[in-house]
């Protein structure tokens, strides 16, 4: 299975669209330029399967180490795991695409994004904004007060500049206040207290939310 795989992604290659990643700020060491809906068509064809995943993994291209968070089975991996791999994120892509595909599925999103939400390291933390942004959509048995649990992360972290991890504290504030009205009172309030910040990247962020947060689009869905 794993050297059919491989083989595939080569014989689908395209070196024109590697050359048009960098301009998405994508810029992996190794990559073959197949689509991601190309690699979520092939992770269909191929089915859950963990320990393809690991291979996948350690193979080390673009595709490759995307298609393993496609692929493995949540209920089957470790925070060992999961620490492993975030450490290898190099570029938004990856570090989205795994979020979202696999670790926010895991039991263990919850702990991870408050953990990693506070580590230097910029994708690793911006990990934790991006699990929370996607459980505040994802996860709908979730309580409200797990959400509420991320607010004061998100005001206190506000304060990094580094245009990934800013840009991923954003998105989590703005999808947390788009779950329920409650949410949404409690994100504006936060939204609010940041567009007053003497810090450019806090008043980015809450401007920016706010923008959004209190839309007629927002309010009108939110009311219904």
């Amino acid at each position: 299975m794993f050297d059919d795989i491989i083989s595939k992604l080569e014989g689908m290659s395209d070196p024109e669209a590697i050359g048009g990643m960098a301009h998405f700020w994508i810029t992996p060491e190794k990559c073959y330029g197949v689509s991601i809906p190309e690699l979520r068509h092939l992770a269909k064809e191929t089915g859950k399967d963990h320990k393809l995943a690991l291979m996948l993994w350690d193979k080390g291209y673009r595709e490759t180490m995307i298609l393993a968070s496609m692929v493995d089975d949540p209920k089957q991996v470790t925070e060992k795991q999961m620490e492993g791999w975030v450490s290898d994120f190099d570029y938004w892509e990856l570090c989205d695409q795994c979020c979202m595909n696999l670790f926010q599925k895991t039991p263990h999103s919850y702990r991870k994004a408050i953990e990693w939400s506070s580590r230097k390291e910029e994708f690793v933390k911006r990990s934790g904004f991006v699990l929370m942004a996607r459980m505040a959509v994802a996860d709908k048995k979730a309580n409200d007060s797990v959400f509420e649990d991320f607010l004061p992360i998100i005001e206190r972290e506000s304060k990094d500049a580094r245009n990934f991890v800013k840009k991923a504290v954003n998105w989590a504030l703005r999808q947390i206040g788009k779950r329920n009205i409650e949410l949404n009172k409690k994100a504006i309030e936060v939204s609010q207290r940041l567009t007053g910040s003497n810090l450019a990247s806090a008043r980015w962020i809450g401007t920016d939310a706010l923008k959004e947060l209190t839309s007629e689009a927002v309010q009108k869905r939110l009311h219904k």
